[in-house]
């Protein structure tokens, strides 16, 4: 079985976790950068977080045989704090680099104005610069900002079949695939779905453009539940072919509209290093 992780952010798990996904069949991933769990001071703190997403990540996921892709972007939460909005002026330069596949995580955290602003901001970013775009629809009010990103999307320039909707659940999905974006459902051990509610939504909507993530980052989260969806779909009744398109060849579909990706895996245990640091302690 080979799994693409459409959105997981590897900067919270350790290599443990690139050896657990390894085995259990992940052969690429997309990190989307987010919210770090307290607030950035500077736009500074930005460029560094984004020049490891591009360089030190994918060194680490390399040693593990996982192909590592990232998305970029302002996020919705500190799209509200006047200190960090300079950083959709210095976006356009990130976004021309190897391995950027879309513009993300985008969209609502609390429906301001200002989260508005960023959110078309980006999505026009997303269409001058010829990449899909990943939006993080609100935990609060979910069917609420559906319905206001999906308002915004139709003012912009970007192709509905060029936006990936995630955080999805049962109040959202009909909304999102009325509206021809792509769908996106994170799958967590107490929160937002499970790999059982994953699959009633499989048999009422269909195979076609869905997109199951196991999103993990530093909360209570999987970084296995990519391969747990699998596994309950094969019990369901879905076909290996089934589990193959929705676990590798439609986020293939979906990211491969930036015409960046590289899904050949690295082969794990790779001795060289990135800027001198290896992730082997103790080495010279």
């Amino acid at each position: 079985m080979r799994i693409f992780d459409p959105h997981i952010h590897m900067t919270s798990r350790t290599t443990d976790d690139y050896a657990a996904m390894y085995d259990a069949g992940v052969r690429a991933l997309v990190e989307p950068s987010f919210w770090l769990g307290q607030p950035r001071t500077s736009p500074a703190s930005f460029y560094d977080y984004f020049d490891a997403l591009l360089g030190w990540e994918p060194y680490r996921a390399a040693q593990y045989g996982i192909a590592h892709h990232c998305t970029l972007a302002l996020n919705p939460k500190e799209a509200n704090d006047p200190r960090c909005t300079p950083v959709l002026d210095e976006l356009p330069r990130y976004l021309l680099k190897d391995h950027v596949v879309a513009v993300g995580e985008i969209g609502y955290d609390s429906m301001t104005p200002a989260e508005d602003h960023a959110l078309a901001a980006q999505l026009q970013l997303a269409a001058d610069h010829g990449l899909p775009a990943l939006v993080h629809t609100p935990h609060r009010d979910k069917a609420a900002g559906v319905t206001r990103t999906l308002a915004v999307i139709a003012e912009s320039d970007l192709p509905p079949a060029q936006v990936v909707l995630d955080h999805l659940n049962e109040t959202t999905v009909k909304a999102a695939t009325d509206s021809g974006c792509w769908r996106g459902f994170s799958i967590y051990p107490d929160t937002k779905m499970d790999e059982h509610r994953m699959v009633a939504i499989l048999r009422e909507y269909g195979t076609d453009q869905v997109l199951i993530n196991s999103a993990a980052d530093w909360g209570k989260s999987d970084p296995l539940k990519t391969r747990k969806t699998a596994d309950a779909m094969l019990a369901a009744g879905f076909t290996e072919d089934d589990v193959d398109k929705v676990l590798w060849r439609n986020p293939v579909a979906f990211y491969g509209q930036s015409g960046r990706l590289e899904l050949e895996p690295p082969k794990p245990g790779g001795s060289a290093t990135h800027e001198g640091n290896s992730i082997l302690r103790g080495g010279s």
